[in-house]
């Protein structure tokens, strides 16, 4: 089965790379939430079980995780050991088919691969969050079989924002798995009225070139051999070009003449933003 689609919604899903290797967790972002620039982020983990997109909104980008963890629990084991280095993850949710005490009272065993979970989530700053009407996620049509709680989502700690989710127990149609819903808070977006800049054929222009390629020559680049040498000098190279810049710029309006591309509409869509901020 392939995936649907439909034109007010966006599909984010890791492309196969042969036959077995169809994704088996896809997210749908609203086109009316496309202005937060929604990625696929396979960069940070390139997994059919694991889909994380990233969002922005006031220049801080955000994660969300999107989790499905089969029988032999695959998608968390290479959780377990892929080592990554991200920050803002919202909230992480899924299909964990995982049985455990800890969020099922009508189950009275505790997993060992659950204590894998909650060192995966804390890893990323996350706790469990507990519904606000807990209830089963997955209804068993099988005679014996009882329901069970195996969809889970695990929230970013300390977060005043995002609190509690809820079970959308009458939205799961003709699924045996039950949608699990949370509401995330979205801030107006700060428009910035001046910006640094430096004029091109400028004195400044002159001196910013200058610094750079004299800091350049003093920085030593002579015992870079592994990863976390190489990262050191890229963030003093980012440091570097960030205080020389800040150094020779200045600071200028921006305003309907600071661009060639501004035109009438860019005048008329700034007011309409300014009257009705959205």
């Amino acid at each position: 089965m392939g995936t649907c689609h439909h034109p007010n919604w966006i599909v984010f899903a890791r492309l196969p790379t042969n036959s077995n290797d169809s994704p088996r967790v896809i997210s749908y972002v609203n086109i009316r939430l496309k202005s937060l620039h929604f990625l696929l982020c396979k960069d940070i983990f390139d997994h059919r079980d694991i889909n994380i997109i990233s969002f922005t909104n006031n220049d801080i980008c955000h994660y969300i995780l999107n989790i499905y963890s089969d029988s032999s629990h695959s998608a968390l084991k290479y959780l377990k050991d892929t080592e990554v280095n991200i920050n803002n993850v919202l909230l992480m949710m899924g299909d964990f088919n995982i049985r455990d005490s800890l969020w099922d009272p009508s189950f009275p065993f505790h997993s060992s691969i659950s204590d894998d979970l909650f060192m995966i989530a804390d890893s990323f700053n996350l706790a469990l969050s507990v519904p606000t009407n807990p209830g089963p996620t997955k209804f068993s049509d099988t005679a014996g079989e009882s329901d069970s709680v195996i969809n889970l989502m695990f929230l970013q700690c300390d977060s005043i924002e995002l609190d509690r989710h809820t079970i959308l127990t009458e939205s799961r149609l003709s699924s045996d798995h039950v949608p699990l819903s949370i509401d995330i808070p979205i801030y107006d977006e700060v428009i910035h009225s001046t910006k640094l800049v430096i004029t091109p054929g400028s004195d400044q222009e002159k001196e910013f070139f200058k610094d750079i390629i004299s800091s350049f020559i003093s920085l030593d680049t002579s015992n870079i051999d592994n990863v976390d040498r190489l990262n050191q000098i890229i963030k003093q190279l980012g440091n570097i070009i960030k205080q020389i810049w800040s150094k020779n710029a200045k600071q200028s309006r921006i305003s309907k003449h600071s661009k060639q591309w501004w035109s009438n509409s860019c005048s008329l869509a700034l007011n309409n933003y300014r009257t009705s901020r959205s």
